[in-house]
């Protein structure tokens, strides 16, 4: 709460006021109790076919749940999912908004949302897990997926709704382009390779998608760190998202006498299409400003080392120039990337509580998808950790 101002409990106004403004009487004024659950439903209305993910919903070999974390995505989850499709309440995990998040810490990571993650499966197999599992953040913009047993990489996530545009009403005329940041991993750029579309690798930071959007360069943009937009509201929409999912799932299982199509089958059709980025992040946080400076001066001085070492090795101080208004953001990571597009990232950043942070992206693309991800990453993890 700000320091001068008094918290109102908006359930419970009994009054309000009006200012005198001459000229003007009580009459002139007109308040209006906007529901913005309601106008979100609306819209999303007109961008996906509801009544073929309400017949996916109905199958009986089909079960999902949502988990909005007591974060602001609970009223829109209950409207949706609850009203509209008929989920039950064991299904609609933690949809009461609290104003501590019920202390949990609201993100939508396999850390932070364990009680789905353990419903899902995801680490200790469950027989009767459900087949769709999501959740959302605290104001709702980002967003993780889940099937049965497994878990979506959100760098997959935006790669595989732009492979399946088609499915999606609101995308099926045509996209001309995708955007990711440049720490999230290249499945995306494999993607708009195949299908011709424009591609744009941006720093970190949702304000570099907005100028792509607005200029209707791209449609779809991601961020590794669980982030999926697209120009419908031209931000992060967790719960956009998951009814992407769910459309691309609806559209794959109309025909209810097969067998349902896994969101894990999904994922493993494209790596057989596209070939699989193997992908982890790690953060360093809680360091000294001066011992951070120190690390990445080390790193820049094996810049060199790096690209001696095999052909085709390159290595960088990521820059970008906007595309649509022209400025330049220098210093944005440095990158080690390797002839086959395999490559490790470090980045400073400015999101902790204190201190610095420095992640460390590892990224190693692969025909063969079903490598175990910490033995296809052994040798890149090595050889950034010896490099810094």
């Amino acid at each position: 709460m700000l320091e001068g101002y008094t918290h109102i409990d908006t359930s419970t106004i009994g009054e309000y006021k009006l200012p005198k403004v001459e000229g003007c009487s009580d009459q002139d004024y007109v308040v209006s109790v906007v529901d913005n659950a309601e106008g979100w439903v609306n819209l999303m209305k007109t961008l996906f076919s509801f009544d073929q993910i309400g017949n996916l919903i109905k199958r009986n070999d089909f079960d999902m749940c949502i988990d909005s974390m007591h974060g602001v995505a609970g009223p829109y989850a209950n409207k949706i999912f609850g009203e509209l499709f008929g989920l039950g309440k064991n299904q609609l995990m933690r949809c009461n908004v609290l104003p501590d998040f019920g202390g949990c810490h609201p993100d939508p990571n396999l850390t932070y949302a364990k009680e789905l993650v353990e419903k899902m499966g995801v680490f200790v197999p469950k027989a009767d897990a459900p087949d769709f599992g999501a959740a959302c953040d605290g104001d709702a913009d980002r967003n993780m997926i889940l099937g049965k047993g497994f878990f979506v990489t959100p760098s997959d996530s935006v790669a595989i709704i732009v492979a399946q545009y088609k499915c999606i009403p609101y995308l099926s005329g045509g996209v001309t382009g995708a955007a990711r940041s440049m720490p999230t991993s290249g499945a995306l750029d494999m993607v708009t390779t195949k299908l011709n579309l424009g591609n744009y690798e941006t720093p970190t930071g949702w304000k570099f998608f907005g100028n792509l959007l607005d200029s209707e360069k791209i449609h779809i943009c991601g961020e590794e760190s669980f982030g999926t937009g697209s120009s419908h509201v031209r931000e992060k929409d967790g719960l956009w998202a998951v009814l992407c999912w769910l459309q691309i799932l609806a559209a794959k299982n109309q025909d209810t006498s097969k067998p349902l199509v896994t969101i894990e089958q999904i994922v493993k059709d494209h790596w057989a299409t596209y070939g699989r980025n193997y992908y982890r992040r790690y953060d360093y946080e809680g360091l000294e400003t001066a011992d951070a400076d120190k690390v990445f001066a080390r790193i820049e001085s094996q810049f060199g080392v790096f690209e001696k070492e095999s052909a085709g090795n390159t290595s960088t101080n990521f820059s970008y120039t906007d595309p649509v208004d022209g400025s330049v953001s220098k210093n944005q990571g440095y990158i080690f990337k390797y002839a086959d597009g395999s490559r490790f990232v470090f980045r400073k950043s400015g999101t902790g509580s204190s201190g610095a942070t420095i992640r460390v992206y590892l990224e190693k693309y692969s025909k063969d998808i079903n490598q175990d991800v910490a033995e296809a990453l052994k040798d890149i993890s090595e050889r950034a950790l010896s490099l810094c």
